[in-house]
Order: C-alpha cells, then sequence, then structure tokens
C-alpha cells in the first residue's frame, strides 16, 4: 500500500475475477483501445494501475482473483494488495465488481461482495460479456444477481449488464461514474 500514489481524487475501483474484463472496460469507458493492458491470459493484470481522467476522477485497474497464469505465491501477494485497497483506500468512492455474465456470481466473487460489506465499500455489479447471452437468459440473471445483492448491505440495488464488444451498457456505466466525478466521490 505504501508504494500506491498519493490519494487525491474520487477513485473508482474495478474487481473482478481473472479474465471478466476489467482492463477492456476501462478501455470501452474512456474510448481508448489501449489504455489497460488486457489479454486472453489470465493474470496478466499484476499491479494496482491508476487512469487519471481530467482531474476529476481515477479509475483503478485491479489484479484478478481466481485463477491466474502465474506462480501461486505471485498471486497471493497481488490479490492481497487489492484486498488491502479495497478495504482501506480513504478516496475510493465506489467499487465496480465485474462478474462474467456467463457464470454468474461464484464463490470468490461472493467472497469480496461480503468483504466489500464489512469494510462499508459501496460496489455496483456490472456484468461483462453479456452479448454471449440470449435476451431472457440476460434478464434472468440480471433478476437473480439483483435479488442476491438485496442481503449485501453495500451494494449498489441495481446492476448493470455491458459488453466492450458491442459497447452495450458503456454509456450507462459512464453516466453513472460520471455523477461520482461530479460530487466528489460522495456518494
Amino acid at each position: 500500500m505504501s508504494g500506491l500514489p498519493d490519494a487525491f481524487l474520487p477513485e473508482i475501483a474495478f474487481a473482478g475475477r481473472s479474465n471478466v474484463g476489467k482492463s477492456s472496460v476501462i478501455n470501452a469507458l474512456t474510448g481508448q483501445t489501449a489504455l489497460a493492458r488486457t489479454s486472453n491470459t489470465p493474470g496478466r493484470t499484476r499491479e494496482v494501475n491508476f487512469f487519471e481522467l481530467e482531474d476529476k476522477l481515477m479509475l483503478v485497474d485491479l489484479p484478478g482473483y481466481g485463477y491466474a497464469k502465474a506462480p501461486k505465491g505471485i498471486v497471493k501477494a497481488w490479490t492481497t494488495l487489492a484486498e488491502q485497497y479495497l478495504k482501506g483506500r480513504q478516496t475510493l468512492c465506489r467499487a465496480c465488481l465485474l462478474i462474467d455474465a456467463r457464470r454468474g456470481f461464484m464463490a470468490s466473487d461472493k467472497a469480496v461482495m461480503t468483504a466489500l460489506d464489512e469494510a462499508a465499500v459501496s460496489y455496483l455489479v456490472v456484468t461483462t460479456k453479456a452479448d454471449k447471452l440470449k435476451i431472457e437468459q440476460l434478464e434472468k440473471l440480471l433478476r437473480d444477481l439483483e435479488n442476491t445483492l438485496k442481503s449485501h448491505t453495500a451494494a449498489y440495488p441495481q446492476t448493470l449488464a455491458t459488453s466492450t464488444r458491442t459497447d452495450q451498457g458503456i454509456a450507462e456505466l459512464r453516466a453513472h461514474l460520471a455523477t461520482l466525478a461530479g460530487t466528489g466521490g460522495n456518494r
């Protein structure tokens, strides 16, 4: 944590399993194709990466949890750093918990949700790869996710479905995050 940059802007963290699409969502939100490094190999993001947006907001790309193509000791170290960041960063105003629409909540996602609840860190569940599901499947998934969120105290009550391939939900997510920048992160 001591190696992280000074906290001076509201921060939005992107958390989720390895290969869920955190870096791709950041790229889509900013309209850039290579701001955050993407890969098909799980575990490419191995540090906490900060992206400052117009002196108003900081997007934070966290290493993924779960399976990664890296030695277990290294995975444990970056997972611990991500957990410490989520629990202890003063300027963190919202975490976006990314969930693969094809998989829904997994045990590791639920553990992160519980940790965010305990740390009183507000989080928004964002499904990725929504284009991979039929509309009926996606609607059912979103209802199920929102029902699960009712028992989580720090969860934002709605979910957003996104696809970086089709840009589905990206404008809505961008608008949601812009409201946090406009309030200094106090929401």
